[in-house]
């Protein structure tokens, strides 16, 4: 399964793609991670539904000291892509 996930809220500038990274790789989670000019991050998540829960929960919980998730938006992705690891763009 793969997800677009749109998190707002003090999410740039303070070590949430980095921690974004670390959560998934250490879940099994491919896919990127990107600052959006409006100063949202973007992530695309691919893995398995159980693992994304994990992921979507642990993003949820602000995964830095200085971050501050407002809301998540999260849409399935319908692509054939398929991500070798998870990065940060």
């Amino acid at each position: 399964m793969k997800k677009n996930i749109t998190v707002s809220g003090i999410v740039q500038g303070v070590g949430f793609r980095y921690a974004t990274q670390q959560i998934a790789d250490d879940i099994g989670i491919t896919g990127w991670v990107k600052n959006n000019k409006d100063g949202t991050v973007q992530i695309h998540a691919q893995g398995e539904n159980k693992q994304l829960n994990i992921f979507q929960e642990k993003i949820r919980n602000n995964p830095t000291r200085s971050s501050r998730v407002d809301h998540i938006n999260i849409n399935i992705l319908e692509t054939e892509v398929i991500y070798p690891d998870f990065s940060i763009k």
